[in-house]
């Protein structure tokens, strides 16, 4: 996919967070809300290659669940709400944290898959 990690790399976290290319920094990893271009607008890194399968979606999935049954449990036990509360309350939630969370998730994996320099069917 890439070459290895250099000095004028971005960090794997800032690149992943910001949505930007692993390799530059700079450019934008999005087109659409999770549709990659398809290579970067400044350093031209070809990003077909990138595959996030669904590393992120289980991780959003597992960090959001954890907040919002932690959250709603505290509630129950804490104020005893009525059902319909509940609902109101963390349906929303649990859209808006996994919208928020799903993006920059992918982002993450790949720039991760760009400075391990992954490739298909291989382990080192």
């Amino acid at each position: 996919m890439g070459s290895a990690p250099n000095d004028t790399e971005p960090s794997v976290l800032s690149a992943g967070l910001r949505c930007r290319c692993p390799r530059c920094g700079q450019g934008h990893l999005f087109s659409g809300f999770l549709t990659l271009q398809p290579e970067c607008d400044i350093c031209h890194l070809d990003f077909l290659a990138s595959d996030s399968a669904d590393g992120p979606a289980y991780f959003v999935m597992s960090i959001v669940g954890l907040i919002v049954v932690g959250l709603a449990l505290w509630v129950e036990f804490r104020f005893e709400p009525p059902i319909w509360l509940h609902i109101a309350i963390w349906f929303p939630l649990t859209i808006i944290l996994s919208l928020l969370l799903i993006r920059p998730a992918k982002a993450l994996m790949i720039a991760i898959q760009y400075h391990n320099n992954a490739q298909e069917g291989r382990f080192r």
